[in-house]
C-alpha cells in the first residue's frame, strides 16, 4: 500500500471536481509493421509487468475524506481489460490517429481498475501499427512516463529475454497481490497520521532551525519565486483561447527536427525548451489571427512543469515537478524578437526561483492536515480561474531508437490534458533526433486546431530563417 503524494492527488481531485476532466497522459507510438498479434502483444506486456508494480494497483479512497487516497495490489488484475486492440480503417492515415486519440483520451479512466489501458492500434499507412499507452497522471509525470516505455520495449531488434507468463482465458495472472485494506483499516491508519503531524511538524521545524542559513536562503528563495508567481497571477488578457470546455477533446500534432531547434539555440541563444516555446507562442498567434483577434501581451500565460528529479529518478512512478507560470508573447510579429522575449522570461522565472513557490506549496501539503488540504483544492477548482490559458510541457524522450516484439520504434507522440477554462494544451517529447508537438483541444471551440499545429511548424521554420540557416531534410515519418 502507498499513499498518494499532494501533486498525485490533486490530479484525482481534479476529476472530482470536473465532470468535463479526464486527467490521464499518453504517449502513442508508431511502429514498423507488421503488427504483432494480440495474443504475442499480451504476452509481452505480461513477462515485463514485474518491473512496473504501479501497473497491478488500483485507487482507494480514504473514508470520510481523512486521508489522500492510497495504491494497492488488485488481487483481481485482469491484464485483458487493460490491454485491447483496434484498428484504422484505410488509409491509416496520421488524421485518423488522431480522431481515435481523441476518443480515446476524452473517456475517464475506471477506478474500480488500475488507472491505465494500451491500445494496439493496427491499420496505419505504410503497413504500420501504434500503440496508444494511456496512464492517469495520478500515477506517473511525463518522465516517468516515458520511462515506462523502457520497461515496455527494448533498446535493439532483439528481444530480451523474460520468463514467459501463462495467463488464463479470463486474462488472469498468477501471483495476484494480497486482498486490498478494508475501508476501516484505510481510516484507522490515516487517523493515526493526522495525529502524528504535530510531531512531524515539530520534527521538520527542528531539522531547519538545525541550520539556519540554509533555511533563511530556502525562506529568501521561496518569497522571490511567490513573488513572482503572484506577479503571474493576473486576469489573462481574454481570448477565444479561455472559457468553459466540454467533455470530448480534438488532437493533433505538429513535427520538428531536433537538429533544427539546436542549430536555432546555437545561433540565436537560449535553450531548447526556450526555442520550442517560441514555437508553441507562434501557433497559438497564428490560431489568434485567424480567428480576427489582435494578440497581446499577457493574452496566453502558460503553465510550464518544471522537473525535480535528479539522475537515477527516472523509474519512480510518481509526480515529481513543480510549476511556473510563463507568459507566451503572442503579441510579437518578430521570430527572432519572440525568442529573446521568452529566453528572458525564462530567465527571469528562474532568477526569480519561480519553481521554488509551487515546489514550497506541494512541500506544505505533507504537513497539512488532509481534509484542510482537500478542501482547498476542491475550493480553488470552483472559483473561477482567469490567470492561466494554456499548459505548455517539453519532455526529453529516449535519444537511441527502441524496438517493441523486434520492429522499430519510428515515433512518439504525447499527449497532455487539458481541465477547468484551458480550451487548449501542448505536449513536446524529442526521440530520436526529432521532436513532436502535440496538441489537445476542447472539441467545441477548437475545430481550427490545424491552424495551431502549421503556425507551430512555421514558427520553426521563420526561426531557422531568422538564425540564416538551412531547414534539415526531414525523414518521411
Amino acid at each position: 500500500m502507498q499513499r498518494l503524494n499532494p501533486m498525485d492527488a490533486q490530479f484525482v481531485g481534479a476529476e472530482n471536481e470536473d465532470a468535463h476532466t479526464s486527467m490521464a497522459i499518453a504517449l502513442s507510438a508508431v511502429f514498423e509493421g507488421p503488427a504483432p498479434s494480440y495474443r504475442e502483444f499480451l504476452a509481452s506486456v505480461a513477462a515485463r509487468l514485474h518491473a512496473a508494480p504501479i501497473l497491478r494497483r488500483k485507487l482507494l479512497t480514504v473514508p470520510f475524506n481523512l486521508g489522500p487516497p492510497v495504491w494497492a495490489d488488485d488481487p483481481d488484475f485482469d491484464l485483458r481489460y487493460h490491454v485491447r486492440q483496434t484498428a484504422l480503417p484505410a488509409p491509416g492515415s496520421d488524421e485518423q490517429l488522431c480522431n481515435l486519440m481523441a476518443r480515446v483520451m476524452a473517456q475517464r479512466l475506471d477506478r474500480d481498475y488500475p488507472l491505465w489501458e494500451y491500445w494496439l492500434v493496427e491499420g496505419l499507412k505504410r503497413g504500420r501499427w501504434a500503440l496508444i499507452s494511456k496512464v492517469h497522471h495520478a500515477m506517473v509525470d511525463g518522465v516517468a512516463g516515458t520511462d515506462l516505455y523502457r520497461v515496455l520495449f527494448d533498446p535493439s531488434p532483439e528481444p530480451s529475454l523474460h520468463a514467459p507468463v501463462s495467463i488464463d482465458s479470463a486474462g488472469t495472472l498468477p501471483t495476484a497481490g494480497a486482498r486490498p485494506p478494508s475501508g476501516a483499516r484505510l481510516a484507522y491508519e490515516a487517523a493515526l497520521d493526522l495525529m502524528a503531524l504535530p510531531a512531524k511538524t515539530a520534527l521538520a521545524l527542528n531539522g531547519a532551525l538545525a541550520q539556519p542559513e540554509e533555511a533563511i536562503r530556502r525562506l529568501g528563495r521561496t518569497f522571490r519565486g511567490t513573488a513572482k508567481f503572484a506577479a503571474s497571477t493576473r486576469p489573462a488578457t481574454p481570448s477565444s483561447l479561455h472559457g468553459p470546455i466540454g467533455r470530448q477533446r480534438r488532437y493533433a500534432w505538429a513535427r520538428a527536427s531536433l537538429d533544427d531547434v539546436k542549430n536555432i539555440k546555437r545561433s540565436l541563444g537560449g535553450t531548447v525548451n526556450d526555442v520550442v516555446l517560441a514555437a508553441a507562442s507562434s501557433g497559438f498567434r497564428e490560431l489568434l489571427l485567424s480567428r480576427g483577434e489582435e494578440p497581446a501581451a499577457h493574452m496566453v500565460p502558460s503553465l510550464v512543469p518544471v522537473s525535480l528529479r535528479v539522475a537515477g529518478q527516472e523509474c519512480s512512478y510518481e509526480n515529481r515537478v513543480s510549476l511556473v507560470v510563463a507568459d507566451l508573447p503572442v503579441q510579437i510579429a518578430d521570430p527572432a524578437e519572440r525568442l529573446a522575449t521568452v529566453r528572458a522570461e525564462m530567465a527571469a522565472l528562474k532568477e526569480a526561483h519561480g519553481a521554488s513557490a509551487a515546489q514550497a506549496l506541494v512541500a506544505l501539503g505533507h504537513y497539512t492536515p488532509y481534509p484542510l488540504a482537500a478542501l482547498i483544492v476542491r475550493l480553488g477548482y470552483r472559483l473561477p480561474q482567469r490567470d492561466i490559458v494554456t499548459v505548455t510541457t517539453n519532455v526529453p524522450g529516449p535519444a537511441e531508437p527502441l524496438y517493441g516484439l523486434g520492429r522499430k520504434l519510428v515515433e512518439i507522440i504525447p499527449y497532455v490534458p487539458i481541465a477547468t477554462t484551458l480550451r487548449t494544451g501542448v505536449s513536446i517529447l524529442s526521440y530520436c533526433g526529432s521532436l513532436t508537438f502535440g496538441i489537445t483541444a476542447d472539441y467545441d471551440t477548437t475545430p481550427d486546431i490545424d491552424v495551431m499545429v502549421h503556425g507551430i511548424e512555421r514558427g520553426i521554420t521563420d526561426l531557422l530563417k531568422a538564425a540564416g540557416l538551412s531547414q534539415a531534410a526531414a525523414e518521411p515519418k
